[in-house]
């Protein structure tokens, strides 16, 4: 999770948090569905993105490799921005987004 961290500004910016992506995310237990109507009701999508991200962070590393595996379906473009290692990407992520 650390990297969500690190890359936070680049992922508020490019999360695509759609009302459809973020039922998703509720959808597999990543947020809550409570979570999931705080962020939908936010007007812009920096403000959704940002909650997102802070729920996130808040949640068990289970939920964030369900984020993964989500992310990797629906936004696979913006998995590389959760790598570590010198740009590597973690061989726990990518066993999380297989093996889900």
């Amino acid at each position: 999770m650390h990297a969500l961290t690190q890359n936070r500004v680049k992922l508020m910016d490019d999360i695509d948090s759609s009302i459809w992506f973020v039922a998703e995310l509720a959808t597999v237990g990543c947020i809550t569905w409570r979570q999931r109507k705080h962020i939908i009701e936010l007007e812009h999508s920096s403000d959704r993105n940002n909650k997102l991200l802070e729920f996130l962070t808040r949640r068990s590393v289970a939920d964030f490799q369900k984020f993964i595996n989500v992310l990797y379906r629906e936004q696979a473009h913006l998995v590389p921005l959760l790598v570590t290692d010198g740009g590597k990407i973690v061989d726990e992520i990518l066993n999380a987004i297989i093996c889900y």
